[in-house]
């Protein structure tokens, strides 16, 4: 059953047509009639299934204007470089000992980084920290000798773009509290990052094929791109 709040949403918005997200914001943050501050998200549908082979997407993107989500940092490292993390701000940081608790279940972080000389111990662990998505990836920045460059990408807006078996992606570019310019910012740094993923993978036409917007407790909007990617 549909809320009240919800269907007086669904009656203004049913005759809406695909506009540019520039144009969108104002609707979707007038669409944020709940009491605590909304997230923006993004779904995206891509064009992965090819003749030849299906497309995989799976990167970071570091978002110009931020999340608005504090993010628990947890770090596995060498001892001589457990101040580096700290310093960087990183929420919880050790060597084996932390690897120890891991194993056991005890994950009360959100995003995972280790160091190069640490990944071999966290790769036996692939059953615990895979399904939960938290085993670090040097592709994604989690896996790195710069610990410093890591912790603060994890804390100051990095999120992760990946789709699922279907070609979805769902990412999430800030709280109805961000400024428009904030929300723009972050909406054409994700652009920018499938546009290149485009080039990376062998795909023939376009690789997104729609886009929707919409808030935590909102409804969804048609986004219309100003560009095929």
């Amino acid at each position: 059953m549909s809320s009240k709040r919800f269907k007086k949403l669904t009656e203004k918005t049913k005759n809406f047509n695909a506009e540019p997200f520039e144009k969108l914001i104002s609707e979707l943050k007038k669409n944020c009639t709940t009491k605590f501050d909304e997230s923006l998200d993004l779904s995206f549908q891509i064009n992965n299934k090819q003749k030849k082979s299906e497309v995989n997407i799976r990167t970071v993107v570091n978002l110009p204007g931020g999340t608005g989500k504090k993010v628990k940092v947890a770090v596995v490292c060498e001892d001589n470089k457990a101040q580096e993390a700290k310093d960087a701000g990183a929420d919880v940081v050790g060597s084996d000992e932390f690897v120890e608790k891991i194993k056991v279940g005890e994950l009360n972080f959100e995003k995972l980084i280790c160091t190069p000389g640490m990944m071999v111990k966290l790769s036996k662990l692939g059953k615990i920290l895979g399904p939960k998505g938290l085993m670090p990836n040097p592709k994604l920045g989690s896996v790195s000798d710069n610990i410093k460059e890591a912790v603060t990408n994890a804390k100051s807006g990095q999120v992760e773009i990946r789709n699922d078996k279907d070609g979805n992606i769902g990412v999430s570019i800030g709280k109805k509290s961000f400024s428009d310019d904030q929300l723009m910012k972050n909406f054409n740094a994700i652009l920018e990052t499938l546009e290149k993923e485009k080039s990376n993978n062998t795909l023939k036409g376009d690789l997104i094929k729609n886009v929707f917007a919409t808030s935590t407790m909102g409804v969804s909007y048609k986004v219309k791109l100003g560009k095929s990617i």
